[in-house]
């Protein structure tokens, strides 16, 4: 006869203990407080008005649990499961919301830890736990925004905007000077109308205007910033450098490599021309009748194929070099201010510089014989140029119109345009580059800043508070260009690598999730939030709202026990 086996799972889901965890602690504290006044079980259960049965199952459930009687006193008491609850929430956040480590990881942490002694380990139970997580993280979220909303200054901003298609089409706009995330969802559509609606959303709790959006070319997009935002949008340099690379250097790559294989075959057919000579002068028999050998004629044309071979492919390499100078070129002549004078640069010959660049990318993109839908992407390209310079024309009408309204003497506005917001500007170039490429460029940025504030300069009679505020101006003025959507990519990106190792992105409360996380706990180096960058004010801590709305988790139904005896 086969053994029965009960193949239905328990669970906590629906099991309600009678004496909540962190009470049953207490009580249990009180009662080795009266045991060590010499007051009986009985006493003792009378006084704590509960059953003696129960306070001998609670004794009897400690002695017989497999750890260590110190680390179960601790445990079963009020500070050990305060730090118990702690450490699980935290084992969700970190693992779990943060590094897509997943539940079983957390399962398999307590049990090596021994810790599935005093709290549930199975897989069914930390998945209750991890649901409670994120419902607590998505109410954090909706509660926070609107707290903050409301005492935020207002602002003009500009938004970077982007779609992607991991765990189904999503809109993703974010404000890229605090990187806080507008927008983060799941749409049907990616039309202007659909971006409409879901950005209207988003925007209508704030007080913020968007003046600008950075963003591909995407009719949708095009369609909803000039219909519906009335802002200026500013072309994404990442996509014109990438159409570019698309038109000509990857068929150059191409070429490049079918030439170096050349080059291989040239060199072995010389090789065993050579093998052939040294075999032939090997032997000393005398030839029969006939023509002589043409080893040497073969000998000689192979040396030249392998020249010929050689040459086209360094021909190749540089063209292909200098077609990759150029488009870096690009992203060097696209600054708000030379990088190399520390001086504002007008649109029409930024535009005029990457027109060059382009003009002999097309040159070598003839000569090299490349196809119509190459050129038809250089083209492409090419049509931004004018947006480009458009965009240089917004930021300094802006600019000036900006600090028009600060009512600053001529000589101070001077040094505003011409000194101090480059200084800023070229800070903010810097911050993006390693630190030794990034030296010459906040030097440059200290020659132009320190003597306006020195006797004699031109803001050194300001007071100091006044400095304050003209440096912060300065500082958020050099921010209006936004040349890029880099930092949309990116979570684009970030949301690729979580859906590959997990999946689940289609389920709305993990997207909101990671939304939150993004907006409201990951810090930079500077241990800010995007949150308090984009609100002006510090939010309420995160964990702390998760730790006060999820309870500790339940203690397992069968822990481990000593043998009896």
């Amino acid at each position: 006869m086969g053994t029965l086996i009960d193949a239905k799972q328990r669970g906590h889901e629906n099991h309600h203990q009678r004496w909540e965890r962190t009470h049953r602690a207490a009580l249990l504290d009180q009662y080795r407080a009266l045991q060590a006044e010499g007051v009986s079980q009985r006493q003792a259960a009378q006084a704590l008005h509960i059953p003696r049965t129960t306070l001998q199952a609670w004794h009897v459930w400690q002695e017989r649990l497999d750890a260590c009687p110190q680390v179960v006193a601790f445990f079963e008491s009020g500070p050990g499961l305060a730090f118990l609850h702690r450490l699980i929430l935290a084992l969700h956040v970190v693992f779990v919301e943060i590094g897509a480590g997943g539940i079983r990881l957390v399962c398999r942490f307590l049990e090596i830890t021994a810790l599935n002694r005093f709290v549930g380990a199975s897989y069914g139970t930390q998945q209750q736990v991890n649901r409670h997580v994120e419902e607590a993280i998505v109410a954090y979220k909706h509660e926070e925004t609107a707290r903050l909303a409301q005492g935020m200054p207002p602002q003009e901003i500009t938004v970077t905007q982007d779609e992607t298609f991991t765990g189904g089409l999503c809109l993703v706009a974010m404000e890229p000077v605090s990187n806080y995330m507008l927008l983060e969802q799941v749409a049907e559509a990616r039309d202007h109308v659909t971006w409409h609606a879901c950005m209207e959303d988003a925007l209508t709790p704030l007080k913020c205007t968007v003046i600008q959006s950075t963003s591909d070319e995407a009719p949708g997009l095009l369609a909803y910033v000039a219909q519906h935002l009335g802002a200026h949008h500013s072309p994404d340099l990442f996509h014109v450098q990438q159409e570019l690379s698309k038109a000509v250097s990857a068929p150059m790559a191409l070429k490049q490599r079918a030439a170096h294989k050349a080059v291989t075959k040239a060199e072995e057919t010389l090789t065993r021309v050579h093998e052939h000579l040294n075999r032939a002068n090997d032997e000393l028999a005398p030839h029969g009748s006939g023509r002589p050998p043409k080893s040497a004629a073969s000998l000689e044309q192979g040396k030249h194929k392998v020249d010929a071979a050689r040459h086209e492919h360094q021909r190749l390499s540089a063209q292909r070099e200098q077609v990759s100078q150029r488009i870096r070129a690009i992203g060097h002549a696209y600054h708000f201010v030379d990088l190399e004078r520390g001086v504002r640069r007008n649109g029409k010959l930024i535009a005029g510089d990457i027109q060059s660049h382009i003009d002999t990318i097309r040159t070598i993109a003839q000569q090299e014989g490349l196809s119509e839908p190459c050129l038809a992407r250089l083209d492409k390209a090419e049509r931004v140029v004018p947006k480009m310079q458009a965009t240089v024309a917004f930021v300094s009408g802006y600019v000036g119109q900006q600090v028009k309204q600060l009512e600053l003497a001529p000589p101070q506005s001077f040094a505003m345009h011409a000194h101090l917001i480059p200084s800023y500007y070229l800070d903010r170039v810097a911050s993006t580059r390693t630190v030794t490429a990034g030296e010459p460029l906040r030097a440059l940025a200290e020659r132009l800043r320190a003597p306006l504030f020195e006797p004699g300069g031109a803001l050194n009679e300001c007071s100091v508070l006044r400095q304050d505020q003209l440096k912060a101006k300065a500082a958020q003025l050099a921010e209006v260009f936004q040349r890029s959507s880099s930092n949309v990519e990116g979570r684009n990106g970030y949301l690729s690598l979580r859906n590959h190792q997990l999946r689940g992105l289609d389920h709305p409360r993990k997207r909101t999730c990671l939304t939150a996380v993004h907006n409201f706990f990951l810090t930079r180096s500077d241990g800010t939030t995007a949150a308090e960058r984009f609100f002006g004010q510090k939010p309420r801590s995160m964990f702390a709202a998760i730790l006060a709305s999820v309870e500790i988790p339940p203690a397992p139904l069968s822990p481990p026990q000593r043998a009896a005896g």
